[in-house]
């Protein structure tokens, strides 16, 4: 089970460096920014999860895995065979962020689920959701301010709201179902709900609707 769940994390890992990393590659950031980038999209989630859940130094700290697998990811997109790839078209370039994106999104969300149940006290309905969306969206919001753009979150189809209804199925079903499943099925709906909004373009309703 620990290592289906480092493996999963590290997939997550992977994908939000390279939302990261493509977010910095359209800014025109140099390789520093790219990888700055990469890992603060990719680790700062888990970060903000642990200081909340009082695990200090936070577990990126203690195991340097996660930030190599981050500052890998971001310099193989940085390299010019792969970057022209990505950049000559904007429908590739869109889809890539689109799928890399929702990916750690989904998996971060349950990930800080696991843990806020592993050192939790009391580990309510409430917090346990609360520590899953902030694990899955933290680190694309630090992406975005550190990007000069208005978080994601805030603008961009169904986002906060993808991770919070995957994070209520994801506990709903943890003693039904068991872990790796509950797990499974709240990432898979956080991947599925962002796939759709994307598609159909569902919008919460704007300040100037």
């Amino acid at each position: 089970m620990e290592q289906l769940f480092l493996i999963l994390e590290l997939v997550g890992t992977l994908a939000f460096a390279a939302s990261g990393a493509i977010t910095g590659l359209k800014k025109n950031m140099d390789v520093f920014g790219v990888c700055i980038l990469g890992l603060t999209t990719a680790v700062g989630g888990g970060v903000i999860r642990d200081l909340l859940l009082g695990i200090t130094p936070p577990g990126t700290f203690q195991d340097p895995i996660y930030a190599v697998v981050a500052l890998l990811t971001s310099l193989v997109l940085f390299l010019p065979r792969i970057r022209r790839l990505l950049m000559w078209d904007q429908r590739l370039y869109d889809l890539v962020l689109l799928i890399m994106d929702s990916a750690g999104l989904g998996i971060f969300t349950v990930a800080g689920i696991r843990i806020a149940y592993e050192h939790a006290a009391r580990p309510t309905l409430f917090l346990l959701v609360f520590v899953g969306v902030v694990t899955g969206v933290g680190g694309g919001v630090l992406r975005d301010v550190l990007a000069g753009d208005t978080p994601y979150i805030f603008v961009k189809h169904v986002y906060a709201s993808a991770s919070l209804a995957g994070a209520l199925a994801c506990v709903v079903l943890w003693p039904l179902a068991g872990e790796m499943a509950a797990m499974l099925c709240g990432s898979a709906l956080v991947v599925a709900v962002r796939i759709l909004s994307a598609h159909f373009r569902w919008n919460l309703p704007h300040a100037h609707d």
